[in-house]
């Protein structure tokens, strides 16, 4: 008996001791970024182990010695095997994955159409800017990230600010969406705004660009399209890990010093991030005529958190919350131009925060339900004094906009999904104004720039339909939205008004070897808001009055394109049609106030814009990419017989970069013509110059070295420096400047 218990501990125990570890990391082969969602297989005769990693590791635990075979896919990768073989000792590697596609920024999967599909078979118009803080051109603010992406031209009344046009339109005609969640609210504003670059670019993971569509998908103000943010979502592990970074920024002549840093915890179940930033921009320095543009510079600060729980299996749960304030923005071309002693956005915040629930099932239609709730408080503080006055002006406008959202995903067949929903929104608005008597202190308190206690309910129901059918992808979808605005005029009384819209779209995309035909149809619409209804002062450069008779602006875009995409290269092209009605437009009064020409908005006209847009991205061999892009628009006023305001002119960009492993250098020219194509209303911005905006080119050199855990990237901007500024800026563009950004990893 001894005997035979003896042989059983022995034969355990050398089967404990041949029991060997295979276990490696995977990683970017150019980055040396761990690559995270790989597939490994590990095969040997008569076995079969698959891990899908999570964090850019893998284990295989309790093998016996043998041969085996090792197998990695991913996405985007080129395959990995290798054969193996176990004598007792454990294999530990390190496994460097190459790009297949080399980096097509297209060619990815994109969430434009309400579900998660490939761009390239997208029927739209699309483009992604993928993590802007790290991406060679390191762009100082979020809109500036869009300076690269074709049919987006981005205008800045001020160095704070930064309004992006799509296809020619901005402001309340262009939709801004954060984690899906609107970002526009009733006092957005037509014509340029501010409010994009109130989103801190360290806390992106993506920017989607969706262009000629929208208000299906997302709703109101979506005329010219949707812009999209992504911010950084945590990733779950195996097992425990804590990481981050830190990051310095330092640009030329005193115009920024940025510090931020990012701390990230993954575990099975629960992920958090966190990113913060301090930001203090000098004055904007400009070309060889310009030179420092005083008063334009103002500080900041950011924090972005977000948390992550996996309930179980098939829920997870999402709590957020982003914060930025900004101080001083000071408004350089009314100090310049109109004899403001002081013109500034005094203090600035906004603060998101929300709640997202996502459960999944195997049922085809509750395949997937989302339900978020989201509350966003924004603060804006004005001041202005003209030189010649004793009185200053104070503004204060608060908005808190309450959010409640409910979306079904649903799989109804192999080939025909479906995304459907209700949305409710609802505004509420504190405005107040005040001016104080330099020489005697006195105070008098004022009716705001809106209405005070305005309330803005926006609600709508939505459904949306894909269906793959051999080589065609198809969708169709159709949105009811309903709107209550609610305003308390201290003259007019109570004022109540319900403007209703409804919007569809049909697209289909065809598919040929590589190649990909689109064509789509879509309505849109823009419901008037409290900015159009209630105005009352001074706005730019008039002085503009109430209006309570509006009705919704719409849209109908008609655009065909192709997109390709093959080995080394990845191409498309768009022309677009999209017409416009019921435009609200501000009419003359014939009255002046303050020395301001007076205008009330209203439906009076009808436009069209059409254009065309092109990109192109090579991958001449491993090292070197080239990519360009080009854009053209021509708006036309219909009513007035005239050219739209604020198109921009026909513009683009080419860059040549070239990556070894670490180390990058990349150069780039942008340009644009000169837009003397102007409207009556552009004659009269005094940010437009006699004659219109002269053409311009600047020069761009960027180059950056990978040497873990540090990042050190370079920037050279405006070599030959050049003096312009984007049509209808207040500003002009940075001269020759030079930046440099530090980030360490732990």
């Amino acid at each position: 008996m001894k005997k035979q218990l003896f042989t059983i501990l022995f034969f355990a125990a050398s089967l404990s001791l041949s029991a060997q570890t295979i276990k490696g990391r995977i990683f970017d082969q150019t980055t040396e970024d761990n690559l995270i969602g790989a597939t490994v297989i590990l095969e040997s005769q008569g076995l079969k182990k698959t891990f899908t990693n999570q964090n850019g590791e893998f284990s295989f635990t309790g093998l016996q010695s043998g041969k085996y075979i090792l197998k990695l896919s991913l996405i985007g990768f080129q395959l990995y095997q290798k054969a193996l073989e176990l004598n007792g000792h454990d294999i530990v590697l390190e496994i460097p994955l190459q790009s297949s596609l080399t980096y097509l920024p297209e060619i990815q999967v994109v969430s434009a159409s309400r579900r998660h599909t490939s761009s390239v078979t997208l029927p739209y118009a699309l483009s992604v800017v993928n993590l802007p803080s790290q991406s060679a051109n390191m762009p100082r603010s979020t809109p500036e990230a869009l300076n690269l992406v074709p049919g987006v031209f981005v205008q800045k009344t001020n160095h704070g600010g930064g309004s992006p046009f799509i296809r020619g339109l901005t402001g309340n005609q262009t939709l801004i969406l954060i984690d899906g969640i609107r970002m526009n609210n009733s006092t957005f504003r037509y014509g340029p705004n501010q409010y994009f670059n109130t989103i801190d670019p360290y806390s992106i993971q993506k920017i989607e660009v969706l262009r000629g569509s929208g208000s299906v998908q997302y709703g109101s103000d979506a005329l010219g399209g949707v812009i999209q943010v992504f911010t950084n979502d945590p990733v779950f592990s195996y097992k425990k890990q804590l990481g981050g970074s830190v990051n310095a920024r330092y640009w030329s002549g005193n115009m920024e010093k940025t510090g931020s840093g990012a701390l990230d915890f993954s575990s099975s179940k629960l992920a958090f991030s966190g990113i913060v930033s301090a930001k203090d921009f000098g004055d904007l320095v400009g070309g060889d005529t310009t030179g420092r543009q005083s008063p334009s510079g103002y500080t900041e600060t950011d924090a972005h958190l977000k948390a992550i729980w996996k309930v179980s299996k098939s829920t997870e749960l999402t709590l957020a919350n982003q914060f930025v304030q900004q101080k001083g923005v000071d408004v350089f071309h009314k100090v310049r131009l109109e004899n403001y002693k002081i013109n500034e956005m005094a203090l600035q915040k906004r603060n998101l925060s929300y709640l997202k629930l996502e459960i999944k099932s195997s049922d085809q239609v509750f395949h997937q339900l989302n339900i978020t709730a989201s509350l966003n408080n924004t603060l804006e503080e004005r001041n202005s004094q003209k030189n010649t006055s004793l009185i200053s002006n104070h503004e204060t406008d608060k908005v808190s906009t309450a959010n409640l959202s409910v979306e079904l995903f649903s799989t109804l067949s192999n080939s025909w999904t479906a995304n459907s929903g209700t949305e409710f929104y609802q505004d509420r608005i504190k405005s107040a104004r005040k001016n104080i008597n330099g020489q005697d202190g006195s105070i008098k308190m004022l009716r705001g720039l809106y209405p005070d206690n305005s309330a803005y309910l926006n609600a709508s129901v939505y459904t949306i339909h894909h269906i793959a059918f051999g080589r065609f992808n198809m969708e169709a979808g159709a949105r009811y939205n309903w709107l209550k605005a609610s305003l308390t005029d201290k003259d007019l009384g109570q004022i109540s008004v319900s403007p209703n819209a409804f919007v569809f779209n049909a697209a289909v995309n065809y598919t040929l070897n590589q190649l990909h035909f689109y064509g789509s149809f879509n309505s849109g619409y823009r419901a008037p808001n409290i900015d159009d209804m209630g105005t009352l002062g001074i706005v730019d450069f008039r002085y503009e009055l109430p209006s309570y008779k509006l009705k919704p602006e719409k849209s109908y875009n008609s655009e065909m394109g192709y997109k390709y995409a093959l080995e080394n290269w990845n191409l498309g092209m768009a022309l677009y049609y999209n017409r416009l009605n019921n435009l609200i437009n501000r009419i003359q009064t014939g009255q002046v106030i303050d020395g301001y020409k007076v205008y009330r908005k209203e439906n009076t006209e009808k436009a069209n814009i059409k254009g065309a847009e092109g990109f192109l991205e090579w991958k001449a061999n491993r090292l070197l990419t080239v990519d360009c892009f080009a854009s053209f628009n021509y708006g036309q006023n219909l009513t007035k017989s005239e050219p739209l305001r604020r198109i921009p002119p026909f513009n683009g960009h080419v860059s040549v970069k070239y990556n070894l492993f670490k180390f990058y250098l990349k150069g780039e020219i942008a340009w644009a013509n000169n837009q003397a194509r102007l409207a009556s209303g552009d004659r009269d911005d005094n940010r437009i110059p006699l004659g219109g905006t002269p053409g311009w080119q600047a020069f761009n050199i960027y180059s950056g070295y990978n040497l873990k855990p540090f990042q050190l990237r370079l920037g050279a901007q405006n070599l030959f420096n050049a003096d312009y500024r984007m049509h209808g800026s207040g500003i002009n563009s940075v001269g020759r400047s030079f930046w440099m950004s530090l980030q360490y990893d732990f």
